[in-house]
């Protein structure tokens, strides 16, 4: 159940809520992936995701789903698992909002109850920042109607402030302190030779 939750959260920049009152039937199997619709969200905005086979992720998703029970009497996709079968007991929020601590556990990171629900959404939309994607393509992905939240997201990349400070830090000095010039033998005094030089760096001082 972790690991399927873990999947679609990710995959989908999914909220608590959206995973628990995912159905069977909100989700499509084609072969090649899965296609997954959230008609019910927050913003009132329904969302579509794909999830590629990516790492055996539908081989996961695939081998969850077989355990379901046949006598369920609904079809919530989350159920409570243990002992490698379902129960037909749906999963709630408390439970389902508690993945990201529980994968935080097993990583060994501090501040374990730091990792709410929320974190799936967000590294969903970090890692698209991360990746460059554009702010539209974030905002349509999530399923905000506003570009505050993900314009935060990019502004806060890591790796966009790392492209940055290599504008700033390596293009720049570099573009500032380089100039190309073109000499000839011609103006070269005779007292300097050049024989099979390469990679030579010349400082120059020039006193107008």
């Amino acid at each position: 159940m972790i690991t399927v939750g873990l999947i679609l959260g990710i995959a989908g920049a999914c909220r608590t809520d959206e995973l628990v009152n995912l159905t069977v039937d909100d989700i499509e199997d084609v072969g090649s992936s899965l296609i997954v619709k959230i008609p019910n969200t927050k913003t009132k905005i329904p969302r579509i995701f794909v999830v590629t086979d990516v790492e055996n992720m539908l081989e996961l998703f695939r081998k969850y789903l077989s355990l379901r029970p046949p006598h369920a009497k609904h079809k919530r996709l989350f159920l409570y698992y243990k002992a490698e079968k379902c129960s037909s007991q749906p999963v709630g929020k408390n439970t389902m909002g508690k993945i990201p601590s529980v994968v935080a556990s097993y990583l060994k990171l501090p501040d374990v109850a730091c990792y709410t629900g929320h974190c799936l959404r967000k590294s969903s939309a970090t890692l698209l920042a991360d990746a460059g994607v554009d702010i539209t393509t974030i905002k349509r992905h999530a399923g905000w109607k506003s570009t505050t939240v993900a314009e935060g997201y990019v502004e806060n990349s890591i790796e966009n402030k790392t492209k940055i400070a290599n504008q700033v830090l390596v293009d720049t000095t570099t573009s500032a302190i380089t100039k190309t010039v073109n000499v000839s033998e011609s103006n070269i005094p005779s007292n300097i030779n050049f024989e099979n030089c390469t990679n030579v760096t010349f400082n120059l001082n020039v006193n107008k």
